[in-house]
């Protein structure tokens, strides 16, 4: 198994069977308005469009250097381990916005400044 698949295989193994780091459970994204959704959307293509790609499918050119390659967000975003406590504990950003973003289904429109 690659060592970049490796990697996420434990951080889904560790959340299966002992959950999130206690800082981060029960966080929910409160943030789903179309203000938070526009900030997320700005937020995500200044810090993470360029690995994740612009609808997060991790077709951003440094992705190919990257290991583990980046996630494939507008996939892992409908599985079942993509909880608000996962998201948060996996990225550690100002993530609200961008998690907001991301349930929106990465929506172009929102790319306004």
């Amino acid at each position: 198994m690659p060592k970049g698949m490796r990697v996420r295989l434990l951080r889904h193994i560790l959340l299966t069977q002992f959950g999130v780091p206690k800082d981060y459970a029960g966080a929910r994204a409160t943030a789903s308005s179309k203000d938070a959704i526009t900030s997320g959307a700005n937020l995500y293509s200044d810090m993470c469009a360029s690995c994740h790609g612009k609808d997060g499918m991790g077709e951003g050119a440094p992705s190919r250097s990257l290991l583990p390659s980046p996630a494939l967000l507008a996939f892992m975003i409908s599985r079942p381990i993509a909880v608000d406590e996962y998201l948060l504990w996996a990225t550690r950003q100002k993530i609200w916005e961008i998690i907001a973003y991301m349930r929106a289904g990465f929506p172009s429109y929102t790319f306004a400044r």
